[in-house]
């Protein structure tokens, strides 16, 4: 008898539909799979079959043959084992023939028959959703996750056992067995408000008022920031901090957080949504492939796991070299496309950049009575981070070690909570701004739009041609200064760029020449 279930895979952070089609007919004892399937996809007979087995159920000898269509599109993953097995009862008869129509079945199976978690539930779901698929069936563990796509109803289940009761149930039965879950999103988004408090504050930063402008100006405008100075400074200090003075993640931008988090297999058992913006520093031994993505079966990168957050690269020159400047693309184009033999993929990387780094080796230059570095050993370090990365810095501040009477003092600096407002303000503005284009903040404008949304008056435009000769810019570097000065300008409600605006800007721009290019 043949029978058709259906299943899904992923793709990217994106998913679609896969048709698991099952055929058992008489002949010699044969379990086939084809449909251009990986390794752990293809060891699912055994999983399903030692599955069933253990619950009571043993396969009949004959001609088994297994089909995930489309066949061209690799498949990847153990979600196939729950489809497969369903897919298998039906066929045998074990389960009324089109029990399983109009349902997505995710889940690996263990020997046992229980349904353990599996990665890439919310992007799969989400798919199903837009193809009129209304229910779905899980492992227990990945419920939750499910159920936060509008349009679908979503059961978690424990074992084989549970789904073959539910798919034998009649109608009003089912809904006893195998419940639908909830999830209250609003609830969420509030918990997560409520915690606020509990998070790393800007108060706590003694002093680097020109610092904490900096990491306002680029938080407003989702801007790349670059620190420089010693060692104890604060630079990490004031990275940790920038997440909170960022607006709270909407509903549309927590789902593509939780995507890509779900499809790198780091939800955790029960876990719903990401309603916290991620924050990303990893070590500066990191390979290029972990930070961009890739690897034999291509999974998101550290950059990826960014999204619509902070990535924070301590210690810049130290990184590689190569891992560097393969963020050049990212950055400009909010993506990263990785390529294998198994196809291509496309991950989302909107972060933004923050990095901190000392002067030198030492770490106290130019401070002649601790610095021992020479000026070749000073230009060299520097020299570790590219040109071409250094333009895409959008600002650039050097600090200095922070003077006693401003630790002991008693006086709080301002907090995270203040900032926040003013930078919510900004980005209402922009949010105006942009309404019905492809831009979100002053940080995404494209070249071919700076005229239109940075336009400069006669004194203003004077003023940049004369910054652009001295300074002598790139046109890159050009652009990032006016897209900074709509920022400053927004930050403070100016409905024009003025000449003040872009000097701060112009101020926090790195210097090629300082950095020996």
């Amino acid at each position: 008898m043949f029978s058709t279930v259906f299943s899904g895979a992923l793709q990217g952070v994106s998913a679609y539909l896969v048709s698991v089609e099952v055929d058992a007919a008489r002949g010699l004892p044969v379990f086939s799979m084809v449909g251009s399937l990986s390794q752990e996809v293809r060891e699912s007979r055994e999983r399903v079959s030692v599955a069933l087995k253990n619950v009571g159920i043993h396969l009949p000898p004959g001609h088994i043959t297994v089909n995930l269509s489309p066949a061209d599109r690799k498949k990847e993953g153990t979600a196939f084992d729950l489809p497969i097995a369903v897919g298998l009862l039906e066929a045998l008869e074990i389960i009324p023939e089109g029990a399983g129509e109009g349902i997505l079945f995710l889940g690996e199976l263990g020997l046992n028959g229980e349904l353990k978690m599996i990665r890439g539930v919310l992007p799969t779901v989400r798919a199903a959703a837009a193809q009129g698929i209304r229910q779905c069936i899980v492992p227990r563990a990945n419920a939750r996750e499910g159920a936060v796509i509008p349009g679908i109803t979503v059961r978690g289940a424990d074992s084989i056992l549970e789904v073959m009761n539910f798919l034998t149930a009649g109608g009003k039965e089912r809904e006893a067995l195998l419940p639908a879950v909830f999830v209250d999103t609003a609830g969420l988004f509030e918990a997560a408000a409520g915690d606020s408090a509990e998070k790393p504050d800007f108060g706590d930063v003694v002093g680097q008022e020109t610092a904490r402008r900096a990491a306002e100006i680029a938080a407003a405008g989702f801007h790349n920031l670059l620190m420089v100075g010693p060692p104890g400074a604060g630079k990490s200090m004031i990275a940790k901090r920038i997440p909170g003075i960022l607006p709270p993640l909407g509903l549309e931008e927590s789902l593509e957080v939780t995507a890509v988090a779900s499809v790198a297999g780091l939800l955790e058992e029960g876990e719903t949504l990401v309603t916290e913006r991620p924050y990303r520093s990893p070590h500066h031994t990191i390979s290029q492939a972990a930070l961009i993505g890739g690897s034999t079966v291509p999974k998101p990168g550290v950059i990826s796991l960014a999204h619509r957050g902070v990535l924070f690269l301590d210690e810049l020159p130290e990184f590689q070299r190569g891992a560097l400047d393969a963020l050049r693309g990212p950055l400009e184009e909010r993506k990263v496309h990785i390529s294998r033999m198994g196809g291509n993929v496309t991950y989302p990387s909107d972060f933004m950049l923050v990095c901190a780094m000392n002067p030198c080796p030492c770490g106290y230059y130019p401070d002649k009575n601790r610095c021992r570095c020479t000026e070749n050993q000073v230009r060299r370090y520097m020299g570790r981070v590219s040109g071409p990365i250094l333009d895409r810095i959008d600002l650039c501040v050097e600090l200095q070690a922070v003077e006693y009477e401003k630790l002991k003092g008693s006086r709080r600096e301002e907090g995270s909570e203040a900032i926040r407002l003013r930078v919510g303000k900004a980005r209402e503005l922009q949010r105006l701004r942009f309404r019905g284009t492809g831009y979100r903040f002053n940080g995404d404008i494209e070249a071919c739009a700076i005229e239109r949304y940075c336009s400069l008056g006669a004194e203003e435009q004077s003023c940049m041609e004369r910054m652009y000769s001295v300074l002598q810019l790139s046109a890159r570097a050009y652009h990032r200064i006016l897209k900074v000065a709509r920022t400053i300008a927004d930050l403070d409600g100016a409905e024009r760029i003025r000449r003040e605006h872009l000097m701060e800007a112009a101020f926090y721009r790195p210097s090629l020449e300082y950095w020996g290019y």
